[in-house]
């Protein structure tokens, strides 16, 4: 209500009495219509409208609006109790047994009812005529969703006593991870606010497969259950507006608002759930809040004057923790108390009564209806369901409500017998102490109950199920075209591999499963000419000519277009890929995702997103573009790749490679296509690529071993020489070292192999795995890795130079058999000529000459004075200043 004061409450009253009868004679969407042309006519008549973005403080669906479920609701109340105990007792057991194994109780305990409905009623299964639908659970109630599992039978008691053990087979990962139980989840959540934004995007792309024909998936829904503290994280509220223009009406947003965070109130001075409306609502979503459970439905009808709703709308997050975790006594004094019409309100209700007035996300008729309203009433808009809980309902004083409550992890025997009393258990006194599991019996009418609604809805869920398809996959000899070389013609790696794509998206078996995906860079990247060929993705085409229309690339925007342009968000354009990624999976459509990307703005950003990726066994091709420390000369420190491979290797599951010319690129991409479309390897690639020009040679014979395992020789040194090094480089660096072989041959008489080395990680990976096996087989013969075995063919000393820090050379340090230095450009990046930058981080061709050099004067090969005449010849400064400290 607005402070300003009634100038006439007569005809105000008569406003109102006029609204209130069009709500009971005609229904609220009709006083709904009456207000928008109200609203719309004031404001072309220029008044000014005051916006609130957010409605008062109850439930936005009436008790007469709600749709009623037809299930059996004791029954349901019985198996959500089951699951309630058994969560718990998982959590409690394993703590006992290993101190500080963690788990948590909380989380669940107030989300159990927004799960259990949606179980009972509204998830669909594999098995379901439409498909499943995808349910990204929230990571901390995963103990919830392993409850329900084993009164399904699908889990075993041992295996809930393995909870947060999972070092050997059939133990339960402690948040979702298909990386760790891939036949029973498939998304994982646990980063919290990187569930909300995978979400979007994979709803997105059922639009995109579903418009583009690639399978149905009309009537599918994917469900995004999150938590109100979660909501913080930028990636969680980030792309809301992306659902809402691309009309995402299969997404339901379910968050838990329990209104605590781990350490405390998440908005204890304001209120989370209309700050999340106003979000929400502003960016075009349709809002449902589940605030008061049934309980308070007599109380609300009574409130003639407003003043329930009054308090309800006055008191803050803070207070209401308060009078949840403090009891009916508490509440009738601090909440009621506040107004002697609210005091008399619950005269006649004891303090229990009072201690009984439930919240919504714990009703079950509540939390059905706003889900009934979300799947068949959504309007074209996605869906956001903001319920009102308790954090760790039923745990009572070991901590429901409390600021504490995120922590606990176990119970003592006294909570847990209230516990068992409040859900009523059949468990005796005397075996609570052990916190046994309770599973009824197989024909008991609880497992009968539980498992006829699964399986009406189609078989249990979640549930990891990988599409059986045979993918016809191009040869070596399809990329013809960049592997015979460019002959005079100078290209960058970036051109070589769009000329791939391009062939990809032509090949007459998998083109269409080709997913181009890029964050507004296309032109950069040379992929403009793309766009008439394969269209733009857009969910009502284009409604406008482009600028471009007259061109031959020009700007095409389709509902069966094949890329995703997906605007300045690396965050949004990586969960794109995830969800393409993992679409063998998810909807048992192999999709090929390639997503290309500034190489500094793609790990560096999204590494938590790439770790997800790796998590979920995601498979396709990430492209770091303009990628190396010197190659992307005029954009300077922010813009200058370092170190992504540093952080790509620190995915298991990431298989990444430097390559410098085209034939490298095709040999990589069609090996990689082989692994994981064809073989089914659980892998994905990181492939960098550069903008600088040069002149790609002709695929040689015999190498294709080499570039997939990490090396090859490139040129051999003049075996007539007595001197010798061999230079390792990758990347625009190569030719760098490459013209150091002339140097050092035509000037110094040094005689220089160059190797190409595609991967230091691979080649790093391959080394550990040698020095394992020998350290486990000390009888057996040793096993030299396969850069050892390379490098050892020749007596010589050891370079290394490339794009990226020095750590990135040192990766294969443990198994170089010789003198062993390493060049690389550790330090902020700069703006200036290509030239200028690789002198100032000291990787260019003079640098790799005098580390070479220096290498033989440290084997004794060459005399100590030749160092000072080759600083002096080769034009190098040496009290220049330290490219790491400046």
């Amino acid at each position: 209500m607005s402070d300003q004061t009634d100038a006439d409450p007569t005809e105000t009253r008569e406003w109102l009495d006029a609204f209130e009868a069009v709500i009971e004679l005609e229904g609220p969407e009709r006083a709904h219509f009456l207000l928008e042309s109200l609203l719309e006519r004031s404001r072309r008549g220029g008044t000014f409208i005051p916006h609130s973005p957010y409605t008062a403080y109850i439930n936005t669906i009436p008790p007469h609006s709600e749709a009623k479920s037809d299930g059996d609701h004791a029954l349901e109340w019985k198996i959500r109790s089951l699951i309630r105990w058994n969560a718990t007792a998982m959590v409690v057991h394993a703590n006992r047994e290993h101190d500080g194994i963690g788990g948590h109780i909380a989380s669940f305990g107030s989300a159990a009812t927004l799960y259990d409905v949606g179980f009972n009623h509204f998830f669909k299964g594999p098995d379901h005529e439409t498909g499943a639908d995808l349910v990204y659970v929230q990571g901390h109630s995963a103990p919830g969703i392993y409850a329900r599992a084993f009164l399904e039978g699908r889990l075993s008691e041992d295996q809930l006593h393995r909870f947060r053990t999972e070092t050997q087979p059939g133990g339960l990962s402690s948040y979702p991870h298909a990386w760790l139980m891939p036949d029973f989840w498939s998304l994982a959540t646990v980063s919290m606010g990187l569930g909300p934004i995978m979400a979007i995007y994979q709803a997105r792309l059922m639009k995109y497969m579903e418009n583009r024909g690639l399978t149905k998936t009309e009537g599918r829904k994917v469900w995004c259950f999150c938590g109100d503290g979660e909501m913080d994280e930028p990636e969680s509220l980030g792309a809301i507006d992306i659902a809402s223009r691309e009309g995402l009406d299969n997404l339901i947003f379910v968050v838990n608002c329990n209104l605590q965070r781990l350490d405390g109130p998440v908005r204890g001075d304001s209120k989370i759930i209309q700050e999340l409306e106003g979000t929400f609502r502003g960016a075009g979503w349709n809002v449902i809040k589940v605030i008061w459970g049934s309980a308070w439905d007599p109380l609300i009808a009574q409130d003639r004057d407003g003043k329930l709703l009054q308090r309800f709308n006055e008191a803050v997050d803070g207070e209401y923790q308060n009078f949840k975790s403090k009891g009916g006594a508490y509440t009738r004094e601090h909440f009621f108390g506040k107004y002697p019409e609210l005091k008399e309100m619950v005269a006649r209700m004891s303090d229990d009564d009072i201690a009984r007035l439930n919240r919504g996300g714990h009703d079950p008729h509540k939390v059905y209806a706003a889900y009934h309203h979300a799947v068949n009433d959504a309007d074209g808009r996605p869906t956001v369901i903001l319920a009102k809980t308790v954090k760790g309902y039923g745990m009572g004083e070991a901590g429901e409500g409390q600021n504490i409550t995120h922590q606990q992890k176990k119970m003592g025997e006294e909570a847990l017998r209230k516990f068992r009393d409040r859900f009523q258990i059949p468990i005796s006194d005397d075996a609570i102490k052990d916190v046994p599991f309770y599973r009824p019996d197989e024909d008991s009418e609880e497992i009968r109950y539980l498992k006829a609604r699964r399986e009406a809805l189609g078989g249990s869920l979640p549930q990891r199920r990988v599409a059986q398809e045979s993918l016809t996959l191009p040869g070596l000899d399809a990329f013809s075209s960049v592997t015979k070389g460019s002959g005079d013609r100078e290209i960058s790696t970036t051109m070589a591999f769009v000329r791939i794509l391009q062939t990809l998206c032509r090949d007459k078996q998998i083109g269409q499963r080709i997913v181009p995906i890029v964050p507004d860079e296309a032109r950069t990247f040379g992929m403009e000419g793309m766009f008439r060929q394969l269209g733009i993705y857009s969910p009502v085409g284009q409604l406008y000519e482009p600028q471009d229309a007259d061109q031959l690339a020009f700007y095409r925007e389709s509902t069966d277009g094949q890329i995703l342009e997906e605007g300045i968000t690396e965050a949004g354009s990586m969960s794109s890929w995830i969800a393409a990624a993992t679409s063998y999976a998810n909807h048992q459509t192999t999709l090929i995702p390639f997503y290309i990307f500034y190489s500094m703005f793609g790990f560096q950003r999204i590494m938590d997103l790439a770790w997800a990726a790796g998590d979920m066994r995601a498979r396709g091709f990430l492209i770091g573009g303009t990628a190396g420390r010197t190659t992307l000369n005029g954009e300077g420190l922010q813009h200058q790749d370092g170190h992504s491979h540093l952080l790509a290797d620190c995915i298991p599951n990431c298989r990444a490679y430097d390559p410098t010319f085209g034939y490298e690129i095709a040999v990589i991409v069609q090996d990689g296509l082989r692994r994981m479309f064809a073989e089914g390897e659980d892998v994905f690639y990181y492939l960098t690529c550069e903008n600088e020009n040069y002149a790609h040679p002709e695929l040689p014979e015999g190498v294709e071993d080499g570039i997939k395992r990490g090396m090859y020789r490139l040129r051999s040194g003049d075996g007539r020489k007595k001197k010798r090094v061999q230079l390792l480089s990758c990347g625009s660096i190569l030719r760098e070292a490459m013209a150091a072989a002339e140097m050092l041959e035509g000037t110094y008489k040094v005689a220089a192999d160059v190797w190409s080395v595609t991967s230091f990680t691979e080649l790093r990976r391959d080394g550990l795995d040698c020095d394992r096996w020998n350290l486990l087989h000390p009888d057996e013969e040793p096993r030299d890795p396969f850069v050892t075995r390379q490098l050892a063919e020749v007596d010589a000393p050891v370079v290394t130079a490339t794009d990226y820090m020095k750590t990135y050379g040192d990766l294969i340090r443990p198994w170089v058999p010789h003198t062993y230095r390493v060049l690389g450009t550790d330090g902020f990046g700069r703006s200036d000529t290509r030239e200028a930058l690789r002198d100032f981080f000291e990787v260019d061709r003079r640098w790799i000459v005098l580390a070479a050099l220096q290498s033989l004067v440290a084997d004794g090969t060459l005399e100590r004075k030749v160092l000072s005449k080759a600083i002096k010849d080769l034009g190098i400064n040496p009290d220049k200043p330290n490219p790491v400290t400046v």
